[in-house]
């Protein structure tokens, strides 16, 4: 800012009050934000510039002490015509500024996402800029001076989106229109150097009649300069014919000289003094010119010598280096060629990567089959477990086997049983028979 000049450090003002003249006439309040519930600027409390509010006049601003301590709630929510230009609430101004950006990058006819709460600022702050370069505007500083919301660089961004959107809906400055105004009489005032005692007596006179009256009589300013003339007419006739001592009149002038003297104030608004001022700045300019105009000189031509030294020497450099210069440039041409190179064989690399990789899947699933058929074809549980039925089976065979010997020798009885039953019976039928045929 010191090599930029004293102003350089309200620059930002300028452009906050230009940018927000270029919000209203993109109609920002109705379009931006009502949208996102936001306050105008211009309807909020400004913040105050470095160093305060300057006193100009009876109705100029309060110092920014007494304003805090007036009002200490309302500069602490404020945005105004100096919002983006001090900082009052980070984190609200850098949402504000996003938003506002996203709404001129979108009015100027590149499509833009509009930045949410929690987005990365630095990914949001990184497009911003991309779309400013994209519109052709320079960008000589680091992103991370816009993550604050505020200063100079966040007031010259929203400028140029502004000035960009202006320009994609048809806008152009016109020139200003003056309205005619009517020239006033200029007065002419007489030399209050040029005063005479005379002239003194009237201007008491008047201030007397003007202390009287509020208007001017023609007939006693009539009868006031004819007495002045002949008051005038008079002395001259008494000088000329005049019986004074010499002697006594200078002794007279002597005593009433201290009375006599006019005190003539100096107007700074009379264009005689600055006239005056100019012929003495020219002349102290002319008498500074005559004195520097050798040192000046003298400087040019050491600075011409220094040139042409430099020049001689730089061709000098030039020509030892010029080999050097040859040999960097073939290196230059060999290491491009070997990026190539290197970029062609790490393509294959990848591509030869990715299938050993498909290769090593394969032969993994068929390692682990493998393991699987092997583990199954070594196990003897399965060879456990046949003896284990076999010999379930034969156990249950033998008390089969017995059961049905059971069950053979109990039907062999019943058999046996029913037929001496039978032959008892028939026995038993035959006897009475004979008995019968005995009698």
């Amino acid at each position: 800012a010191a090599e930029r000049g004293p102003g350089a450090a309200y620059h930002m003002f300028m452009l906050m009050e230009d940018l927000l003249d270029k919000l209203k006439l993109l109609s920002y309040e109705e379009e931006a934000l009502r949208r996102h519930n936001m306050r105008p600027l211009s309807r909020c409390l400004s913040p105050a510039p470095p160093g305060g509010w300057r006193r100009r006049g009876p109705g100029a601003r309060k110092a920014p002490g007494r304003a805090a301590a007036a009002s200490p709630g309302r500069r602490s929510r404020g945005c105004g015509r100096h919002y983006f230009a001090l900082p009052t609430n980070p984190g609200e101004q850098f949402f504000m500024f996003c938003t506002l950006a996203a709404w001129l990058i979108t009015k100027a006819g590149h499509p833009f996402e509009q930045p949410q709460e929690y987005d990365d600022p630095n990914a949001t702050i990184s497009n911003v800029l991309s779309e400013l370069r994209s519109f052709g505007r320079p960008v000589d500083f680091p992103p991370s001076k816009l993550k604050a919301g505020y200063g100079e660089q966040a007031c010259y961004v929203l400028d140029c989106l502004a000035e960009e959107a202006l320009k994609y809906t048809g806008f152009s400055w016109k020139r200003p229109a003056y309205p005619t105004e009517e020239l006033e009489e200029e007065e002419i005032t007489e030399d209050d150097a040029e005063l005479t005692l005379n002239k003194l007596e009237e201007d008491v006179v008047e201030e007397e009649s003007d202390n009287e009256e509020n208007f001017i009589d023609l007939n006693v300013l009539k009868a006031q300069t004819y007495r002045s003339d002949m008051n005038e007419s008079a002395k001259q006739e008494e000088i000329l014919q005049s019986t004074t001592d010499a002697a006594e009149w200078n002794l007279e002038v002597e005593r009433v000289l201290p009375q006599l003297k006019v005190t003539v104030r100096t107007d700074n608004k009379d264009w005689r003094i600055h006239v005056d001022q100019m012929h003495q700045h020219k002349d102290g300019i002319e008498s500074s010119l005559k004195e520097t105009r050798g040192y000046i000189d003298k400087l040019h031509n050491e600075i011409s010598r220094t040139l042409e030294k430099i020049n001689s020497r730089e061709k000098y450099i030039n020509n030892q280096l010029e080999h050097l210069v040859q040999e960097y440039r073939s290196a230059q041409a060999l290491l491009s060629e070997a990026k190539e190179k290197y970029q062609e064989g790490s393509g294959g690399v990848t591509e030869r990567i990715r299938v050993l990789s498909e290769i090593t899947e394969v032969l993994e699933r068929v390692k682990q089959e493998t393991e699987e058929k092997g583990s199954s074809m070594t196990d003897g549980a399965p060879l456990v477990k046949i003896k284990q039925a076999l010999t379930k089976l034969k156990q249950e065979t033998i008390q089969m086997d017995i059961q049905i010997g059971v069950m053979e020798h109990t039907l062999l009885q019943s058999k046996l049983k029913q037929k001496s039953n039978m032959t008892r019976d028939m026995h038993a039928t035959m006897i009475p028979e004979a008995t019968v045929g005995a009698y």
